[in-house]
């Protein structure tokens, strides 16, 4: 058995272009940049952005160029796929992660994701409840935990 599924997590660097098929059905495009923060040898923060391809089809592609625009955060669930052509004489290649899923991170910085869209689901999206996750203001002792 082979497995091919992909999670991308970080900001859309620009804001998804729709486009429809000659079947009718729609395809967005956006790409989605994640960055890595690390130490180098002699101890300095670094941080390294990769760029990410995304493509998504049918109502969620809709949605998704409907409620998602340059700098939103997202989460992108899918499979990769390497596309090939040829442009002037030379061999092309793009390499994208073709979604199944995109669930929309924050509006306004609640820390809560707004929607969730997967491609079974045609329904609109609902908003999170505002102010996100609660968390006790005092400190949890590990030893109060039962289990």
């Amino acid at each position: 058995m082979y497995i091919n599924k992909a999670f991308v997590y970080g900001n859309l660097g620009r804001d998804p272009e729709l486009k429809s098929l000659p079947s009718g059905v729609n395809v967005a495009t956006f790409s989605i940049a994640t960055t890595r923060v690390y130490k180098d040898k002699e101890g300095q923060k670094q941080e390294q952005t990769d760029w990410h391809n995304i493509v998504v089809f049918g109502r969620q592609a809709e949605l998704v160029s409907q409620y998602l625009k340059k700098g939103s955060t997202a989460f992108v669930e899918g499979r990769m796929q390497t596309r090939s052509w040829e442009q002037d004489g030379q061999k092309k290649y793009r390499t994208e992660l073709v979604a199944d899923r995109v669930q929309f991170g924050p509006k306004g910085g609640s820390g809560a994701p707004s929607a969730s869209v997967s491609g079974d689901e045609a329904s609109e999206p609902t908003p999170a409840p505002a102010g996100g996750i609660e968390y006790p203001e005092e400190d949890i002792d590990p030893d109060d935990i039962p289990f």
